[in-house]
Protein backbone atom coordinates (compact mmCIF):
# COMPACT_ATOMS: atom_id res chain seq x y z
CA UNK A 1 0.00 0.00 0.00
CA UNK A 2 1.11 3.97 -0.56
CA UNK A 3 1.20 6.04 1.86
CA UNK A 4 -0.28 9.29 1.45
CA UNK A 5 2.74 11.44 2.66
CA UNK A 6 2.36 15.08 2.55
CA UNK A 7 4.58 17.92 2.02
CA UNK A 8 4.84 20.86 4.46
CA UNK A 9 5.75 23.07 1.27
CA UNK A 10 2.47 22.32 -0.62
CA UNK A 11 0.61 23.99 2.82
CA UNK A 12 2.46 27.52 2.54
CA UNK A 13 4.71 27.55 5.64
CA UNK A 14 8.38 27.89 5.85
CA UNK A 15 10.44 24.99 7.22
CA UNK A 16 10.93 26.33 10.59
CA UNK A 17 10.70 24.81 14.04
CA UNK A 18 7.40 26.64 14.49
CA UNK A 19 5.84 26.40 10.72
CA UNK A 20 6.51 22.64 10.47
CA UNK A 21 5.06 22.20 13.87
CA UNK A 22 1.73 24.01 12.60
CA UNK A 23 1.88 22.31 9.05
CA UNK A 24 1.77 18.91 11.18
CA UNK A 25 -1.06 19.86 12.85
CA UNK A 26 -2.76 21.27 10.05
CA UNK A 27 -2.00 18.45 7.78
CA UNK A 28 -3.55 15.92 10.16
CA UNK A 29 -6.55 17.96 11.77
CA UNK A 30 -5.37 18.26 15.15
CA UNK A 31 -5.98 21.84 15.19
CA UNK A 32 -9.70 21.10 15.14
CA UNK A 33 -9.05 18.23 17.24
CA UNK A 34 -6.67 20.41 20.20
CA UNK A 35 -6.89 24.00 19.42
CA UNK A 36 -3.68 25.17 18.55
CA UNK A 37 -3.57 27.90 21.62
CA UNK A 38 -2.90 24.33 23.88
CA UNK A 39 -0.26 22.86 21.69
CA UNK A 40 2.32 24.70 23.67
CA UNK A 41 4.52 25.06 20.28
CA UNK A 42 6.37 27.59 22.11
CA UNK A 43 8.97 27.64 25.03
CA UNK A 44 7.17 30.62 26.67
CA UNK A 45 4.22 28.44 27.26
CA UNK A 46 5.94 25.89 29.12
CA UNK A 47 4.83 24.96 33.12
CA UNK A 48 6.96 23.09 34.95
CA UNK A 49 4.61 20.20 34.38
CA UNK A 50 6.77 17.39 32.06
CA UNK A 51 6.38 17.66 28.25
CA UNK A 52 5.06 14.51 26.64
CA UNK A 53 4.81 14.69 22.64
CA UNK A 54 2.11 12.86 21.51
CA UNK A 55 3.06 11.09 18.20
CA UNK A 56 0.09 9.48 15.69
CA UNK A 57 1.74 7.34 13.22
CA UNK A 58 -0.83 7.07 10.28
CA UNK A 59 -1.06 8.12 6.69
CA UNK A 60 -3.81 10.84 6.93
CA UNK A 61 -6.30 12.61 9.20
CA UNK A 62 -9.12 10.66 7.13
CA UNK A 63 -8.11 6.99 5.10
CA UNK A 64 -6.76 7.76 1.81
CA UNK A 65 -6.58 4.37 0.44
CA UNK A 66 -7.44 0.48 1.51
CA UNK A 67 -5.23 -0.61 4.56
CA UNK A 68 -6.18 -1.32 8.25
CA UNK A 69 -8.57 0.06 9.80
CA UNK A 70 -10.45 0.89 5.83
CA UNK A 71 -10.48 2.68 3.48
CA UNK A 72 -12.12 6.32 4.07
CA UNK A 73 -11.62 6.00 8.29
CA UNK A 74 -11.72 9.23 10.11
CA UNK A 75 -9.21 9.32 12.51
CA UNK A 76 -10.52 12.89 14.09
CA UNK A 77 -12.53 11.53 16.30
CA UNK A 78 -10.37 8.83 17.82
CA UNK A 79 -7.44 11.74 18.46
CA UNK A 80 -9.62 13.80 20.08
CA UNK A 81 -10.83 11.05 22.73
CA UNK A 82 -7.43 10.27 23.29
CA UNK A 83 -6.09 13.89 23.60
CA UNK A 84 -9.04 14.77 25.91
CA UNK A 85 -8.69 12.03 27.96
CA UNK A 86 -5.06 12.10 28.60
CA UNK A 87 -5.77 16.14 29.45
CA UNK A 88 -8.74 15.20 31.66
CA UNK A 89 -6.86 11.80 33.29
CA UNK A 90 -3.40 13.51 33.43
CA UNK A 91 -3.26 16.95 33.85
CA UNK A 92 0.63 16.68 35.54
CA UNK A 93 1.73 16.60 31.95
CA UNK A 94 1.68 19.21 28.95
CA UNK A 95 0.39 16.98 25.87
CA UNK A 96 1.79 18.42 22.53
CA UNK A 97 -0.10 16.06 19.67
CA UNK A 98 1.32 15.97 16.01
CA UNK A 99 1.59 13.33 13.14
CA UNK A 100 4.31 11.94 11.49
CA UNK A 101 3.41 9.62 8.30
CA UNK A 102 6.92 7.96 8.21
CA UNK A 103 10.36 8.26 9.14
CA UNK A 104 11.66 11.77 7.63
CA UNK A 105 8.69 13.25 9.03
CA UNK A 106 9.44 11.49 12.50
CA UNK A 107 13.41 12.54 12.28
CA UNK A 108 12.01 16.53 11.26
CA UNK A 109 10.13 16.38 14.64
CA UNK A 110 12.86 14.99 16.38
CA UNK A 111 15.33 17.60 15.06
CA UNK A 112 13.30 20.20 15.71
CA UNK A 113 12.16 19.45 19.28
CA UNK A 114 16.36 19.11 20.08
CA UNK A 115 15.25 22.81 20.85
CA UNK A 116 12.46 22.21 23.03
CA UNK A 117 11.91 20.79 26.58
CA UNK A 118 10.66 17.21 25.34
CA UNK A 119 10.61 14.72 28.65
CA UNK A 120 9.02 11.85 26.66
CA UNK A 121 6.98 10.65 24.01
CA UNK A 122 3.77 8.74 23.24
CA UNK A 123 3.67 7.02 19.57
CA UNK A 124 0.40 5.76 18.76
CA UNK A 125 0.73 3.17 15.83
CA UNK A 126 -2.52 4.54 14.13
CA UNK A 127 -1.97 2.28 10.47
CA UNK A 128 0.20 -0.88 10.46
CA UNK A 129 3.26 -0.10 8.74
CA UNK A 130 3.93 3.94 9.50
CA UNK A 131 7.58 3.18 10.60
CA UNK A 132 8.02 6.05 12.70
CA UNK A 133 7.94 5.03 16.19
CA UNK A 134 12.10 3.74 15.69
CA UNK A 135 12.94 7.56 14.95
CA UNK A 136 11.79 8.47 18.64
CA UNK A 137 13.32 5.53 19.95
CA UNK A 138 16.85 6.96 19.30
CA UNK A 139 15.89 9.97 21.46
CA UNK A 140 17.01 8.98 24.57
CA UNK A 141 13.95 9.93 26.23
CA UNK A 142 11.12 7.36 27.16
CA UNK A 143 8.67 6.37 25.21
CA UNK A 144 5.77 4.83 24.79
CA UNK A 145 4.18 2.92 22.51
CA UNK A 146 0.77 2.05 22.18
CA UNK A 147 -1.23 0.06 19.67
CA UNK A 148 -4.26 1.45 18.18
CA UNK A 149 -5.83 -1.97 18.12
CA UNK A 150 -7.10 -2.89 14.50
CA UNK A 151 -5.68 0.14 12.67
CA UNK A 152 -1.90 -0.27 13.77
CA UNK A 153 -1.66 -3.82 15.33
CA UNK A 154 0.33 -5.28 12.63
CA UNK A 155 3.13 -3.17 12.49
CA UNK A 156 3.01 -2.68 16.45
CA UNK A 157 3.02 -6.27 16.99
CA UNK A 158 6.43 -6.43 14.77
CA UNK A 159 8.15 -3.69 15.76
CA UNK A 160 7.86 -3.64 19.14
CA UNK A 161 9.06 -7.24 19.14
CA UNK A 162 12.33 -5.89 18.09
CA UNK A 163 12.71 -3.28 20.98
CA UNK A 164 11.16 -6.58 23.68
CA UNK A 165 14.51 -8.80 21.85
CA UNK A 166 16.84 -5.69 21.59
CA UNK A 167 16.05 -5.00 25.53
CA UNK A 168 15.50 -1.38 24.55
CA UNK A 169 15.02 -0.01 27.93
CA UNK A 170 13.71 3.84 27.09
CA UNK A 171 10.45 1.98 24.89
CA UNK A 172 7.58 0.73 26.88
CA UNK A 173 4.46 -0.25 25.55
CA UNK A 174 0.33 -0.57 26.05
CA UNK A 175 -1.48 -3.02 23.58
CA UNK A 176 -5.08 -2.37 25.59
CA UNK A 177 -8.76 -1.70 24.50
CA UNK A 178 -9.15 -0.28 28.23
CA UNK A 179 -8.11 3.23 27.87
CA UNK A 180 -7.24 3.16 31.78
CA UNK A 181 -4.47 0.93 31.15
CA UNK A 182 -3.07 4.05 28.76
CA UNK A 183 -3.40 6.06 31.51
CA UNK A 184 -1.59 4.00 33.94
CA UNK A 185 1.18 3.48 31.13
CA UNK A 186 1.40 7.41 30.34
CA UNK A 187 1.77 8.36 34.78
CA UNK A 188 4.71 6.30 34.55
CA UNK A 189 6.52 9.41 33.19
CA UNK A 190 6.33 10.76 36.26
CA UNK A 191 7.43 8.03 38.32
CA UNK A 192 11.42 6.94 36.41
CA UNK A 193 14.19 8.76 37.36
CA UNK A 194 16.12 7.77 34.27
CA UNK A 195 14.43 6.79 30.51
CA UNK A 196 16.48 3.50 31.01
CA UNK A 197 13.98 2.51 33.58
CA UNK A 198 10.64 3.52 31.49
CA UNK A 199 10.31 -0.07 29.57
CA UNK A 200 10.59 -2.18 33.29
CA UNK A 201 8.10 0.37 34.80
CA UNK A 202 5.65 -0.08 32.51
CA UNK A 203 6.09 -3.93 31.71
CA UNK A 204 5.70 -4.15 35.60
CA UNK A 205 1.98 -1.78 35.16
CA UNK A 206 0.99 -3.64 32.41
CA UNK A 207 1.34 -6.88 33.22
CA UNK A 208 -0.43 -5.98 36.86
CA UNK A 209 -3.36 -4.38 34.98
CA UNK A 210 -3.94 -7.66 32.50
CA UNK A 211 -7.07 -9.73 33.27
CA UNK A 212 -6.27 -12.60 35.17
CA UNK A 213 -6.51 -16.26 33.19
CA UNK A 214 -10.21 -17.44 33.60
CA UNK A 215 -10.97 -21.01 34.13
CA UNK A 216 -13.44 -21.95 31.15
CA UNK A 217 -14.45 -25.38 30.92
CA UNK A 218 -13.27 -26.95 27.23
CA UNK A 219 -15.80 -28.59 25.38
CA UNK A 220 -15.60 -31.89 24.31
CA UNK A 221 -13.62 -32.27 20.74
CA UNK A 222 -12.81 -35.84 19.39
CA UNK A 223 -9.86 -35.20 17.02
CA UNK A 224 -8.87 -37.75 14.63
CA UNK A 225 -5.49 -37.94 13.59
CA UNK A 226 -2.40 -38.94 11.08
CA UNK A 227 0.44 -40.86 12.41
CA UNK A 228 3.31 -38.55 11.65
CA UNK A 229 5.13 -40.84 8.92
CA UNK A 230 1.70 -41.03 6.82
CA UNK A 231 1.08 -37.36 7.34
CA UNK A 232 4.57 -36.71 5.45
CA UNK A 233 3.42 -39.15 2.62
CA UNK A 234 0.40 -37.10 2.44
CA UNK A 235 2.51 -33.71 2.42
CA UNK A 236 4.89 -35.07 -0.44
CA UNK A 237 1.91 -36.56 -2.80
CA UNK A 238 0.12 -32.70 -2.01
CA UNK A 239 1.10 -29.67 -4.26
CA UNK A 240 0.37 -25.87 -3.55
CA UNK A 241 -0.32 -23.70 -6.94
CA UNK A 242 1.17 -20.31 -5.82
CA UNK A 243 0.00 -17.11 -7.80
CA UNK A 244 2.33 -14.42 -7.09
CA UNK A 245 2.71 -12.72 -10.62
CA UNK A 246 2.64 -13.18 -13.98
CA UNK A 247 5.20 -15.80 -14.28
CA UNK A 248 4.73 -19.65 -13.68
CA UNK A 249 7.52 -22.34 -13.63
CA UNK A 250 8.51 -24.43 -11.09
CA UNK A 251 9.34 -23.60 -7.47
CA UNK A 252 11.08 -25.23 -4.30
CA UNK A 253 9.12 -27.18 -2.11
CA UNK A 254 8.08 -25.88 0.96
CA UNK A 255 8.01 -28.35 4.46
CA UNK A 256 8.32 -31.41 2.29
CA UNK A 257 5.50 -30.28 -0.08
CA UNK A 258 5.86 -29.77 -3.68
CA UNK A 259 5.09 -25.73 -5.25
CA UNK A 260 4.47 -24.60 -8.39
CA UNK A 261 4.17 -21.04 -9.91
CA UNK A 262 0.72 -20.06 -11.89
CA UNK A 263 0.89 -17.08 -13.71
CA UNK A 264 -2.61 -14.61 -13.00
CA UNK A 265 -3.41 -14.72 -16.31
CA UNK A 266 -4.21 -18.87 -16.31
CA UNK A 267 -6.38 -17.75 -13.35
CA UNK A 268 -8.27 -15.01 -14.66
CA UNK A 269 -8.79 -17.39 -18.07
CA UNK A 270 -10.08 -19.86 -15.88
CA UNK A 271 -12.53 -17.59 -14.34
CA UNK A 272 -13.78 -16.13 -17.83
CA UNK A 273 -14.39 -19.66 -19.00
CA UNK A 274 -16.24 -20.43 -15.70
CA UNK A 275 -19.78 -21.96 -16.15
CA UNK A 276 -22.16 -18.92 -15.36
CA UNK A 277 -25.27 -20.74 -15.12
CA UNK A 278 -23.39 -22.69 -12.51
CA UNK A 279 -21.71 -20.01 -10.67
CA UNK A 280 -25.62 -18.39 -10.69
CA UNK A 281 -26.25 -22.01 -8.73
CA UNK A 282 -22.95 -21.43 -6.24
CA UNK A 283 -23.66 -17.57 -5.55
CA UNK A 284 -27.91 -18.85 -4.78
CA UNK A 285 -26.38 -21.36 -2.45
CA UNK A 286 -24.20 -18.72 -0.86
CA UNK A 287 -27.25 -16.00 -0.26
CA UNK A 288 -29.18 -19.14 0.89
CA UNK A 289 -26.56 -20.24 3.09
CA UNK A 290 -25.38 -16.95 4.72
CA UNK A 291 -26.51 -15.73 7.92
CA UNK A 292 -27.07 -11.91 6.18
CA UNK A 293 -25.59 -10.80 2.82
CA UNK A 294 -24.26 -7.01 3.58
CA UNK A 295 -23.42 -4.62 1.06
CA UNK A 296 -22.53 -6.85 -1.57
CA UNK A 297 -25.11 -7.09 -5.03
CA UNK A 298 -25.74 -10.82 -6.19
CA UNK A 299 -23.90 -9.68 -9.59
CA UNK A 300 -20.65 -9.87 -7.49
CA UNK A 301 -21.93 -13.39 -5.85
CA UNK A 302 -21.81 -14.51 -9.06
CA UNK A 303 -18.81 -13.30 -9.92
CA UNK A 304 -16.98 -14.52 -6.80
CA UNK A 305 -18.47 -18.10 -7.62
CA UNK A 306 -17.02 -18.01 -11.09
CA UNK A 307 -13.61 -17.72 -9.81
CA UNK A 308 -14.20 -20.25 -7.26
CA UNK A 309 -15.18 -22.21 -10.10
CA UNK A 310 -12.18 -21.14 -12.15
CA UNK A 311 -9.41 -21.93 -9.21
CA UNK A 312 -11.27 -25.39 -8.93
CA UNK A 313 -10.31 -26.26 -12.67
CA UNK A 314 -6.96 -24.79 -12.24
CA UNK A 315 -6.28 -26.87 -9.32
CA UNK A 316 -7.17 -30.22 -11.34
CA UNK A 317 -5.53 -29.10 -14.08
CA UNK A 318 -2.22 -28.70 -11.78
CA UNK A 319 -3.32 -31.69 -9.45
CA UNK A 320 -3.17 -29.46 -6.72
CA UNK A 321 -4.70 -29.57 -3.32
CA UNK A 322 -3.74 -25.76 -2.18
CA UNK A 323 -3.63 -22.42 -4.02
CA UNK A 324 -2.64 -19.26 -2.69
CA UNK A 325 -2.99 -16.01 -4.09
CA UNK A 326 -1.55 -12.49 -4.52
CA UNK A 327 -5.08 -10.83 -4.35
CA UNK A 328 -4.74 -7.50 -3.60
CA UNK A 329 -1.92 -7.18 -5.92
CA UNK A 330 -4.10 -9.00 -9.04
CA UNK A 331 -7.15 -7.22 -7.76
CA UNK A 332 -5.75 -3.85 -7.65
CA UNK A 333 -3.23 -4.13 -10.73
CA UNK A 334 -6.30 -5.55 -12.84
CA UNK A 335 -5.16 -8.73 -13.88
CA UNK A 336 -8.06 -10.57 -11.73
CA UNK A 337 -11.03 -9.06 -11.42
CA UNK A 338 -12.73 -10.82 -8.41
CA UNK A 339 -11.38 -11.30 -4.63
CA UNK A 340 -10.92 -14.59 -4.36
CA UNK A 341 -12.24 -14.60 -0.72
CA UNK A 342 -15.43 -16.58 -0.85
CA UNK A 343 -13.31 -19.06 -3.13
CA UNK A 344 -11.31 -19.64 -0.40
CA UNK A 345 -13.83 -20.38 1.73
CA UNK A 346 -15.48 -22.68 0.10
CA UNK A 347 -12.81 -24.83 -0.93
CA UNK A 348 -11.55 -24.97 2.96
CA UNK A 349 -14.78 -25.85 3.87
CA UNK A 350 -14.25 -28.54 1.17
CA UNK A 351 -10.86 -30.08 2.68
CA UNK A 352 -9.02 -28.45 0.00
CA UNK A 353 -6.73 -25.20 1.08
CA UNK A 354 -7.44 -21.21 -0.36
CA UNK A 355 -5.12 -19.24 1.25
CA UNK A 356 -4.54 -15.49 1.27
CA UNK A 357 -1.99 -13.20 -0.01
CA UNK A 358 0.54 -15.58 -1.85
CA UNK A 359 1.48 -16.46 1.49
CA UNK A 360 3.44 -19.98 1.03
CA UNK A 361 4.76 -20.62 4.68
CA UNK A 362 1.24 -20.26 5.86
CA UNK A 363 0.12 -22.03 2.78
CA UNK A 364 2.17 -24.69 3.48
CA UNK A 365 1.24 -24.64 7.48
CA UNK A 366 -2.94 -25.14 6.60
CA UNK A 367 -2.05 -27.81 4.11
CA UNK A 368 0.25 -29.97 6.74
CA UNK A 369 -1.88 -29.69 9.44
CA UNK A 370 -5.10 -30.11 7.74
CA UNK A 371 -3.43 -33.69 6.89
CA UNK A 372 -2.62 -34.13 10.18
CA UNK A 373 -5.96 -33.59 11.39
CA UNK A 374 -7.53 -35.93 9.03
CA UNK A 375 -9.53 -32.60 6.76
CA UNK A 376 -9.51 -29.94 9.41
CA UNK A 377 -9.17 -26.61 7.78
CA UNK A 378 -6.94 -23.83 9.21
CA UNK A 379 -7.26 -20.08 8.37
CA UNK A 380 -5.00 -17.57 8.04
CA UNK A 381 -5.52 -14.10 10.48
CA UNK A 382 -3.39 -11.11 11.29
CA UNK A 383 -3.59 -11.67 15.28
CA UNK A 384 -4.12 -8.90 17.50
CA UNK A 385 -3.45 -8.86 21.55
CA UNK A 386 -5.46 -6.96 23.80
CA UNK A 387 -4.07 -7.37 27.45
CA UNK A 388 -7.09 -5.35 29.05
CA UNK A 389 -9.43 -8.90 27.93
CA UNK A 390 -6.66 -11.23 27.88
CA UNK A 391 -6.96 -12.14 24.58
CA UNK A 392 -5.47 -13.09 20.70
CA UNK A 393 -8.06 -11.90 18.56
CA UNK A 394 -7.40 -13.83 15.27
CA UNK A 395 -8.47 -11.56 12.00
CA UNK A 396 -8.78 -12.13 8.64
CA UNK A 397 -11.48 -11.69 5.66
CA UNK A 398 -11.03 -15.60 4.91
CA UNK A 399 -12.04 -18.50 7.51
CA UNK A 400 -14.34 -21.41 7.24
CA UNK A 401 -17.18 -22.64 8.65
CA UNK A 402 -16.71 -25.96 8.81
CA UNK A 403 -14.13 -25.57 11.44
CA UNK A 404 -14.24 -29.40 12.50
CA UNK A 405 -13.94 -30.73 9.05
CA UNK A 406 -16.21 -31.19 5.62
CA UNK A 407 -18.03 -33.39 7.60
CA UNK A 408 -18.42 -31.70 10.15
CA UNK A 409 -20.87 -28.97 11.21
CA UNK A 410 -21.48 -25.46 9.60
CA UNK A 411 -21.35 -22.43 12.30
CA UNK A 412 -23.08 -19.52 10.85
CA UNK A 413 -21.30 -16.85 8.40
CA UNK A 414 -22.38 -13.24 6.95
CA UNK A 415 -21.19 -12.48 3.59
CA UNK A 416 -19.76 -9.00 3.50
CA UNK A 417 -17.29 -6.55 1.61
CA UNK A 418 -13.32 -6.61 1.79
CA UNK A 419 -13.06 -4.48 4.78
CA UNK A 420 -9.71 -2.64 3.58
CA UNK A 421 -11.39 -1.22 0.62
CA UNK A 422 -15.38 -1.79 1.32
CA UNK A 423 -14.93 -4.09 -2.05
CA UNK A 424 -16.05 -8.06 -3.48
CA UNK A 425 -17.09 -9.96 -0.91
CA UNK A 426 -15.25 -11.44 1.87
CA UNK A 427 -16.60 -13.76 4.83
CA UNK A 428 -17.45 -13.34 9.00
CA UNK A 429 -17.03 -16.51 9.84
CA UNK A 430 -19.44 -16.63 13.34
CA UNK A 431 -16.66 -19.35 14.51
CA UNK A 432 -17.42 -21.74 17.59
CA UNK A 433 -16.51 -20.78 20.99
CA UNK A 434 -15.69 -22.73 24.22
CA UNK A 435 -13.37 -25.07 22.02
CA UNK A 436 -9.56 -25.74 22.31
CA UNK A 437 -7.63 -23.64 19.80
CA UNK A 438 -3.78 -24.54 18.25
CA UNK A 439 -2.28 -21.77 16.58
CA UNK A 440 0.84 -22.51 14.05
CA UNK A 441 3.29 -21.27 11.68
CA UNK A 442 6.57 -22.54 10.07
CA UNK A 443 9.49 -21.29 9.80
CA UNK A 444 11.50 -23.18 6.57
CA UNK A 445 14.92 -21.91 6.67
CA UNK A 446 15.17 -22.50 10.72
CA UNK A 447 13.25 -25.88 10.75
CA UNK A 448 11.04 -24.59 13.22
CA UNK A 449 7.01 -24.63 13.72
CA UNK A 450 5.87 -21.88 15.88
CA UNK A 451 3.21 -23.04 18.19
CA UNK A 452 0.62 -21.57 21.14
CA UNK A 453 -3.13 -22.32 21.98
CA UNK A 454 -5.93 -21.00 23.73
CA UNK A 455 -10.08 -21.11 24.28
CA UNK A 456 -12.23 -19.66 21.95
CA UNK A 457 -14.36 -17.51 24.17
CA UNK A 458 -15.80 -14.84 21.52
CA UNK A 459 -15.97 -13.17 18.19
CA UNK A 460 -15.82 -9.44 17.62
CA UNK A 461 -17.98 -7.38 15.38
CA UNK A 462 -15.72 -4.43 15.49
CA UNK A 463 -16.50 -2.82 11.69
CA UNK A 464 -12.55 -1.56 12.10
CA UNK A 465 -9.76 -4.23 10.40
CA UNK A 466 -10.76 -7.71 8.92
CA UNK A 467 -14.23 -9.44 8.89
CA UNK A 468 -13.23 -12.44 10.59
CA UNK A 469 -12.34 -11.90 14.48
CA UNK A 470 -12.06 -14.70 16.63
CA UNK A 471 -10.95 -13.85 19.93
CA UNK A 472 -8.97 -16.48 22.12
CA UNK A 473 -7.77 -16.74 25.84
CA UNK A 474 -4.05 -18.20 25.33
CA UNK A 475 -2.57 -20.88 27.28
CA UNK A 476 -0.04 -19.59 29.29
CA UNK A 477 2.33 -16.28 29.35
CA UNK A 478 0.53 -14.07 27.41
CA UNK A 479 3.71 -11.37 27.82
CA UNK A 480 5.56 -13.73 26.22
CA UNK A 481 2.82 -13.57 22.99
CA UNK A 482 4.34 -9.68 22.31
CA UNK A 483 7.95 -12.05 21.39
CA UNK A 484 8.86 -13.11 17.92
CA UNK A 485 6.92 -11.67 15.61
CA UNK A 486 9.98 -9.73 13.89
CA UNK A 487 11.36 -13.06 13.07
CA UNK A 488 7.83 -14.85 12.09
CA UNK A 489 5.87 -12.50 10.37
CA UNK A 490 2.20 -11.67 10.79
CA UNK A 491 0.30 -14.05 9.69
CA UNK A 492 -0.75 -17.11 12.19
CA UNK A 493 -2.88 -20.30 11.40
CA UNK A 494 -5.72 -21.35 13.77
CA UNK A 495 -6.77 -24.89 14.11
CA UNK A 496 -9.42 -26.06 16.22
CA UNK A 497 -8.23 -29.11 18.29
CA UNK A 498 -5.57 -29.58 21.23
CA UNK A 499 -2.64 -30.26 18.69
CA UNK A 500 0.23 -29.98 20.60
CA UNK A 501 1.19 -33.14 21.13
CA UNK A 502 0.65 -34.38 17.37
CA UNK A 503 2.50 -31.53 16.04
CA UNK A 504 5.59 -32.36 18.61
CA UNK A 505 5.36 -36.09 17.52
CA UNK A 506 4.96 -34.85 13.33
CA UNK A 507 8.65 -32.49 14.17
CA UNK A 508 10.51 -35.02 15.86
CA UNK A 509 9.38 -37.69 13.02
CA UNK A 510 10.97 -34.73 10.47
CA UNK A 511 13.98 -33.65 12.56
CA UNK A 512 12.50 -29.92 12.83
CA UNK A 513 11.62 -27.76 16.42
CA UNK A 514 8.95 -26.94 18.35
CA UNK A 515 8.84 -23.28 19.75
CA UNK A 516 6.11 -23.03 22.06
CA UNK A 517 5.20 -19.16 21.93
CA UNK A 518 3.35 -18.87 25.38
Amino acid sequence: MKSNQWDAKSCGVRMNRRGFLSACSACTALCAATPLTTIHCARADRTKKKTIRIIYALHAAVQPSPDWPNIGFDFKPEIQRINDTLRHECPEFTFTPLMASGPEEAERILMLDKDDDIDGYIVFQMNCWNRVVQTFATSGKPVLYADFQYGGSGGFLVYNATFIRSRTPNVGFVASSKMDDLVTAVKCFAKIHSADEFAALTTQMRMKNTRKAGHQKVKADELMMLAPQDCLARMRASKILAVRDQNAGPAEPIFNIPMEYVAFAEVNAAWEKADREEACVVAERWRKSAADVIDVPFETLETSAAFYLGMKEVLKKHSADAITINCLGGFYGGHIHAYPCLGFHELNNEGLVGACECDTRSTATMLAFSHLTKGRPGYISDPVIDTAKRQIIYAHCVAPSKVFGSEGPSNPFVIMTHSEDRQGASVRSLLPTGYMTTTLEILPDQQEILLHQGIAVDNDADDRACRTKLCVEPLGDIEKLFTLWDRWGWHRVTFYGDLREPVHALADHIGWRVVEHA
